[in-house]
């Protein structure tokens, strides 16, 4: 694994990616992006996970670099916090192709992904009816059959995620008045 920026972990290590497959690990890494630092208590509590299982597998993510200790948030020598040590993971699954180890590692990391995508979108689904009129309307669901060359839908995948990455740094804030935390999902592939 190699650190891009502090903004970027690029990840190519089977190891690491079958670290970050699990889904505990997941809502780990992402509450510690989402929420800023949390104690393990914090994070089990949220997480509904004892703190020893939360502490083994922060270690885990501890060891592949994706998270760190924030030793200064501490009120004492017994409570441990930590701190997501980029915004982002990133890999090529191209780039994992020639290897049969990292290429499994790297679908395994993305079967949970897309797991975790289709369980946040029915948690939502089931909580529309306590939501505001406004922030159901302004939701938004779809899809699309493109007939594009591999080339185009490199572009088009280009293009989202300078989409995604320029409205997180514009919706960075989270103390502007009336922002709420929204999840930004989207696909682009070859159809089965």
């Amino acid at each position: 694994m190699s650190e891009q920026s502090s903004r970027e972990i690029h990840v190519e290590d089977p190891s690491a990616l079958r670290a970050m497959a699990h889904p505990l690990r997941l809502k780990i890494i992402g509450m510690l992006r989402s929420d800023g630092p949390l104690s393990v208590g914090a994070l089990g509590e949220r997480l509904g996970a004892a703190s020893g299982s939360i502490s083994y597998h922060l270690a885990t993510l501890e060891k592949h670099g994706f998270v760190e200790h924030a030793p200064e948030l501490a009120r004492d020598g017994r409570e441990r916090w930590w701190r997501a040590s980029a915004e982002y993971t990133s890999f090529d699954p191209a780039e994992l192709q020639a290897d049969p180890a990292r290429r499994e590692a790297g679908v395994a990391f993305r079967r949970a992904i897309v797991q975790g995508y289709a369980a946040e979108q029915l948690a939502y689904l089931e909580s529309e009816a306590d939501l505001p009129a406004e922030w159901i309307a302004a939701a938004t669901q779809s899809d699309d059959l493109l007939w594009v060359t591999a080339g185009e839908l490199q572009e088009l995948s280009d293009e989202l995620e300078a989409l995604g990455r320029r409205w997180h740094d514009r919706a960075g804030d989270r103390t502007r008045a009336g922002a709420e935390p929204v999840r930004l999902i989207y696909s682009a592939f070859h159809r089965p």
